[in-house]
């Protein structure tokens, strides 16, 4: 679900600072003994930076296996918005979670910075958020600052704004059904030990996610197998996702007995698509239902997906566009030259843009 967020208005509220270490390392957890109070001056700076990374992400809400309370996460942020004075008490509770959650030796330690967002608009109505930042690496800078009548330079490590980690933006919106949440992980191989171990939340699923994931999965089921040996282009390996995809953008409403019919042709398409549909279940906590409206733009996005480079041993490599291999005669042309005993492509083009 993606809902409309508007943070013009947005301001910091106040901040929970925390340094959390590795719990396996014998890394400390040190956590502010005050809130953090944001200047007006750096309002303009800081707000941009806090948010920036929650434009263009699904919805998530708080889920727990036995009742919403038990989830801490959750219970912390009604508890805030409850009364903000709570703020720095559940902010420290919020990073003394993290900190017990971080012991696996993959997990890296870092900065954490909690804070109110005011003002933030969401489908027209004003409303407040929960921001939980984490930081996982530093990044040298330089300074030259004028003193004794001269310049000087020096050294500094900081944050570097474009390079947060981790983030979970909560919104006081659809509480009862576990708030509105946004989060993502550059690093992704832990992202479940961030989405679901330390947050616990799941994607809510609606039409354009479920399109979405549908699409994906059909995409791997019928896509062939890679080979170190196959030369194929990806225009023919792609046939039968092409087809797939197509049959999807051609339906309002997906059934899954018709789409493993006409889509999934072969047993081993509808063998790997249970197993992907499996996994997705297991993995994001996503049930694909039996029959729901098809969004046709998330549908198009699986085409990421598809075959899109060309290796071959000469160490040339050709990447395409998902435009070109829908029409690879339009600016490529292959064939065998034999006086050189070779394989070749030959590509059209009006101008270098590179």
């Amino acid at each position: 679900m993606n809902l409309k967020l508007n943070f013009e208005a947005s301001e910091i509220g106040g901040l929970v600072l925390a340094k959390v270490g590795n719990p396996s390392r014998n890394e400390p957890l040190q956590t502010s003994k005050q809130l953090f109070k944001v200047t007006e001056e750096d309002q303009a700076l800081l707000c941009p930076i806090f948010l920036r990374p929650f434009r263009n992400l699904i919805g998530y809400r708080f889920t727990h296996h036995s009742s919403l309370d038990k989830n801490e996460i959750h219970s912390s942020a009604c508890a805030i918005f409850k009364d903000s004075q709570q703020l720095l008490e559940q902010g420290c509770e919020i990073a003394q979670r993290l900190y017990s959650k971080s012991s696996h030796p993959n997990i890296k330690s870092g900065d954490l910075c909690i804070s109110m967002i005011n003002m933030v608009e969401i489908e027209g109505e004003m409303t407040r958020a929960l921001c939980i930042l984490k930081s996982e690496s530093v990044t040298p800078f330089l300074s030259i600052s004028a003193r004794n009548g001269d310049l000087e330079l020096s050294t500094e490590q900081g944050i570097n704004p474009e390079k947060i980690d981790k983030g979970c933006l909560i919104v006081e919106h659809f509480e009862r059904k576990g708030f509105y949440v946004l989060t993502f992980d550059r690093g992704g191989s832990e992202s479940r030990f961030w989405v679901r171990d330390f947050l616990g939340v799941r994607p809510i699923p609606d039409s354009a996610l479920l399109s979405k994931r549908l699409a994906e999965m059909a995409v791997t089921a019928v896509s062939p197998e890679s080979s170190p040996n196959d030369d194929s282009p990806p225009w023919q390996a792609n046939q039968p996702a092409q087809e797939a995809i197509s049959y999807l953008r051609d339906q309002k409403n997906f059934s899954l007995q018709e789409f493993e019919e006409k889509a999934l042709r072969t047993e081993a398409a509808r063998n790997k698509f249970a197993q992907e549909r499996k996994r997705v279940e297991e993995e994001e906590g996503i049930t694909l239902e039996e029959n729901f409206d098809i969004s046709k733009r998330e549908v198009s996005k699986a085409k990421k997906l598809m075959k899109s480079i060309m290796k071959f041993d000469t160490g040339v490599e050709i990447r395409l566009r998902p435009k070109v291999v829908d029409n690879p005669s339009e600016v490529l042309e292959r064939g065998f030259d034999q006086e050189k005993k070779m394989n070749y492509i030959k590509v059209y083009y009006h101008e270098d843009l590179a």
